[in-house]
């Protein structure tokens, strides 16, 4: 997608926000999420759809939710080197944040035609490789929560205009609604650059931020924008992508460039969680990669003093936005 069309496609998003009843409350620099015109925003929605998302009985068997691999204190991710699915099966991919996921142009690691929020919340559900939640698809929504009174009142909430018991495509717009308010704009660095804050980052974030955004390191050009990630053109560049997360094995795939957005409490990282540190994928880097072939020829590695390195994690840690870990409206219902 050209930003030509992503400009576009943000004026067709903020018509479609005009006719729901959702305040993004959003700071200057942020634009608002695009939605899709079958799923407008309501509290009434992303309401039911904070409940689903910790509901354990969204899983074959009642021990997994979608918190359970995306936990608010680590930015919604799971801190393992790669997901377990509810019967304890290890999967391959590390669990992504779900921070500024309504950003996102293409969701997943390497799937560039996985775009709706509405549709990926399906994959875990029913996914049988790997098993993630285990549902059986022809089950529908769990007995368990189509019956809940809780949820019957919850559901004629969200969807008051729909009459009938509680249905599985209304769960997964719930979900996704909710997952659209997980946005992270509070973090020192937003409130330096966007609140105009000058006491909020230190000098050594700052020369970071030099660094960052400077050759040769020219983290900026995989990282950039105010989401720190490429997403928007994500299906334009797969061979650089696919450098960006390899591992060093010879079929390195294709992987989006995830935002940076709180990394320091996103670990471990790549696609398949090998790199434990920050420090760690710096390391790669600085050492020009992974050396696979068709590795994007912009990384070639680089050196840097030991006061630059820190200086460059300090702005690192000034993107955590430690008021969105413990937000109570993203937090388990009680």
């Amino acid at each position: 997608m050209t930003r030509k069309k992503y400009a576009a496609a943000l004026l067709f998003a903020g018509a479609l926000f005009a006719q729901s009843d959702w305040n993004w409350n959003l700071p200057k620099g942020f634009p608002v999420p695009l939605l899709p015109a079958d799923n407008l925003m309501s509290a009434a929605k992303v309401e039911l759809g904070r409940y689903l998302f910790y509901d354990t009985r969204l899983s074959v068997n009642g021990a997994t939710a979608c918190a359970t691999c995306h936990r608010q204190e680590l930015a919604f991710t799971d801190g393992r080197v790669t997901a377990i699915g509810a019967t304890g099966e290890h999967h391959t991919r590390n669990a992504m944040s779900l921070v500024n996921v309504a950003y996102s142009a293409s969701l997943t690691w390497s799937d560039p035609h996985m775009r709706e929020l509405e549709r990926q919340a399906l994959v875990p559900m029913f996914g049988e490789q790997p098993l993630e939640m285990g549902l059986r698809r022809n089950d529908g929504l769990p007995r368990a929560i189509a019956s809940d009174p809780r949820y019957l009142d919850l559901f004629a909430r969200a969807f008051p205009a729909e009459a009938g018991p509680p249905t599985l495509e209304n769960a997964v717009k719930a979900i996704a609604a909710f997952e659209r308010t997980i946005i992270s704009a509070s973090s020192s660095y937003d409130r330096y650059h966007y609140g105009g804050d000058n006491s909020a980052v230190t000098a050594a974030a700052r020369r970071g931020e030099t660094l960052f955004f400077s050759q040769p390191l020219s983290c900026f050009r995989c990282h950039g924008g105010f989401n720190f990630s490429d997403a928007i053109q994500y299906q334009n560049r797969p061979r650089h992508e696919a450098s960006m997360h390899t591992t060093g094995v010879a079929s390195p795939g294709i992987f989006k460039a995830p935002s940076l957005r709180n990394v320091a409490v996103t670990g471990p990282y790549m696609h398949d969680g090998s790199l434990p540190s920050i420090e760690a994928v710096l390391d790669r880097y600085a050492a020009g990669g992974g050396h696979v072939a068709g590795q994007d020829p912009l990384i070639g590695g680089f050196t840097l003093t030991a006061p630059q390195r820190s200086d460059l994690i300090e702005f690192l840690h000034s993107l955590t936005d430690a008021a969105l870990l413990h937000d109570p409206r993203f937090s388990k219902p009680q």
